[in-house]
């Protein structure tokens, strides 16, 4: 039987939800795969948005490549190892453009090398702050933007008119985007009263900021599709398109979360 768009939307996040559950609980090393092949797909998807075709898959393989090594430092000591990871893949693409401009000074540019950076920056960095949370903080940012994408989604689908950045995105509106803020508070503040250690004050605050990072992340990559005159950044997920479809509100909101915690403890000392 063929599904539909909806139903297959609904089937991809059922098993997404249940690959991330099984990750969380085996722990560890699984985590790590888990985020080691986030990266290298997502690398592989935003590298293939400026470099598609055949020809450029040794640059996409590249770029998986230098996505590892970040994760893997984090992993042994913390984001300021993957910091000096992040330093050493610069080196390496500084060296790699020196080697190429040395060969050929009218064809090579620096812009491979750049889309390569960013791609770092953008994906295997921010995802790297999963390592430093506890299980019960990762729920709540997953829990935080999948609220977020999936209130807004129904609340601009269902009552949706006026639009909110018809420039960056023609189908989101400012219904789906305040759907989305009520879904995230509320999810939010519902988790972080029944596990966290945080004030009433705090939840909501936190639940709006979250949900403004998440909207901001799904607006970035959104511009950045309409900028390369590309709809879905791969065809990964049935109903979603690409991963970084899918993860783009994550991508921002890890961040956000890792920075806000050190501010307001939200959960017990053991369990961060």
């Amino acid at each position: 039987m063929q599904l539909s768009p909806h139903q297959q939307r609904i089937l991809t996040a059922g098993l997404a939800v249940g690959l991330v559950a099984l990750a969380l609980w085996l722990g560890g090393v699984f985590l790590t795969l888990l985020l080691l092949g986030l990266c290298g797909l997502g690398q592989w998807e935003f590298t293939a948005l400026f470099r598609p075709g055949p020809e450029h898959r040794n640059l996409r393989a590249t770029a998986v490549a230098l996505g590892a090594p970040l994760v893997l430092a984090a992993q042994a000591g913390g984001s300021t190892s993957a910091l000096w990871a992040l330093v050493a893949c610069f080196w390496f693409l500084a060296l790699r453009f020196l080697a190429r401009y040395s060969r050929d000074q009218v064809a090579a540019r620096i812009e491979d090398e750049l889309v390569l950076l960013c791609g770092l920056v953008y994906i295997p960095l921010m995802l790297q702050f999963f390592l430093a949370l506890s299980t019960r903080e990762i729920i709540l940012v997953v829990l935080a933007t999948t609220l977020s994408d999936t209130a807004a989604f129904y609340a601009g689908t269902l009552w949706g008119r006026r639009k909110i950045w018809p420039q960056v995105s023609p189908k989101k509106s400012w219904t789906g985007s305040i759907g989305g803020l009520a879904g995230c508070l509320l999810g939010v503040t519902a988790y972080g009263l029944a596990f966290g250690q945080a004030p009433l004050f705090a939840w909501l605050m936190l639940g709006a900021l979250l949900n403004l990072a998440a909207q901001l992340g799904d607006f970035f990559e959104s511009a950045l599709k309409r900028s390369l005159e590309v709809k879905d950044s791969g065809t990964l997920l049935p109903g979603h398109g690409g991963l970084l479809d899918r993860i783009d509100s994550l991508l921002f909101a890890l961040p956000c979360y890792a920075l806000l915690r050190l501010v307001q403890p939200f959960f017990p000392p053991i369990l961060q």
